[in-house]
């Protein structure tokens, strides 16, 4: 069952369809909750790590209920070092479960589109994600797990703080809302810098999913919020909604200026990208990132009509060397094995993704 959801090169946040999809690649929320009567993961002792995970395994069964699907049980030191790189990898678990995986465990449900971690930062952390721009759909859900946790179990809530947490960044509703975008237009030129340092006077934060502020292979963004305290959760999701409006409406007149003025040059590196994913037989990570990004736009600009949406999220996926490696059982690949590996899976899953233009 695990070696399935490891192998698995779907990515609950990168499904087709959603609102705003041409930009916006998912929408995620993450609720922070902690026990009553227990220390912080950062201060507890592994028998009361143990404590966390007994109670919050006596509520998975009514928490089924509420999502309607079947949630996975993956323990973190049960998994080798490469295992939970996939997983982190994949968005369903943190660095922190990464590093510290005693009494740590993360609960996956079925689509991948609702976990729980156990003892990351806090004892509980629910992540929803959903595709596109949505981010009352995952709110509901998040809720309604959250109202089935509290029923159960005796969460720690002030008055005046609201939800105690961990890190002061979270204290009050211990909501983080986050959106995931694809802005090749705005990196192109050369706007994006302006949209990351405006950011932090709106309550915001954006960052590179991949890279750093000074290099972004892939042209992925995440913008998520930064305060917590002293805000109602829709008062956190309407800013983070109307500042992503902006920044799509930004993102889509760059795009139709580089159409417009770059129409030949535009063109050409789209069917680069698509014949270099195509055909090559070497591929490192960050040149398929940069490679995918550039075939994601000739898709929404509509100038590449034969590949289904789907492959771009799996390509992603295989394009990560962890990834790989856990596939090819074999975490001492050299370089030129894991780009070879790389292209393989590359190639493979445009092949699988062809569609005829007649559909």
């Amino acid at each position: 069952m695990v070696e399935a959801l490891l192998q698995d090169s779907r990515l609950s946040w990168l499904q087709s369809g959603g609102a705003d999809r041409d930009v916006v690649l998912a929408s995620r929320i993450l609720l922070s909750r902690n026990l009553r009567d227990l220390p912080f993961p950062n201060r507890a002792d592994l028998y009361e790590l143990a404590k966390v995970e007994e109670r919050v395994a006596a509520a998975v069964p009514a928490l089924q209920d509420v999502i309607g699907e079947n949630l996975q049980a993956v323990q973190m030191e049960n998994l080798s070092n490469l295992q939970r790189e996939v997983l982190r990898e994949k968005q369903l678990i943190s660095e922190k479960l990464l590093r510290n995986p005693q009494h740590r465990t993360v609960y996956v449900a079925d689509s991948q589109a609702v976990s729980l971690m156990v003892n990351e930062e806090d004892h509980i952390r629910i992540q929803c994600v959903t595709a596109g721009l949505d981010l009352a759909e995952p709110l509901k859900k998040a809720f309604a797990i959250d109202d089935m946790l509290e029923s159960q179990l005796d969460i720690a809530f002030d008055e005046k703080m609201g939800y105690l947490t961990s890190s002061p960044t979270n204290l009050g509703t211990g909501l983080r809302a986050a959106v995931l975008l694809h802005l090749p237009g705005l990196v192109f030129t050369r706007n994006v810098s302006s949209i990351i340092n405006i950011s932090p006077q709106l309550g915001l934060a954006v960052r590179p999913l991949y890279g750093d502020d000074k290099e972004q292979p892939g042209c992925l963004f995440q913008i998520a919020n930064q305060l917590t305290l002293g805000y109602s959760e829709q008062e956190l999701i309407d800013n983070l909604r109307g500042a992503v409006t902006e920044i799509v409406a930004h993102e889509r007149r760059a795009r139709k200026a580089l159409a417009l003025y770059m129409k030949e040059r535009l063109e050409d590196e789209v069917w680069r990208a698509y014949g270099t994913l195509s055909y090559a037989r070497l591929l490192s990570e960050k040149e398929v990132l940069e490679l995918l990004s550039r075939l994601r736009l000739g898709m929404d600009l509509k100038l590449i009509r034969g590949l289904a949406p789907e492959c771009y999220g799996q390509m992603l996926l295989a394009s990560r060397t962890s990834f790989l490696q856990n596939l090819a059982a074999n975490e001492n690949l050299s370089k030129t094995e894991i780009d070879r590996l790389r292209a393989q899976h590359v190639r493979r899953i445009i092949e699988e993704h062809q569609v005829s233009l007649e559909e």
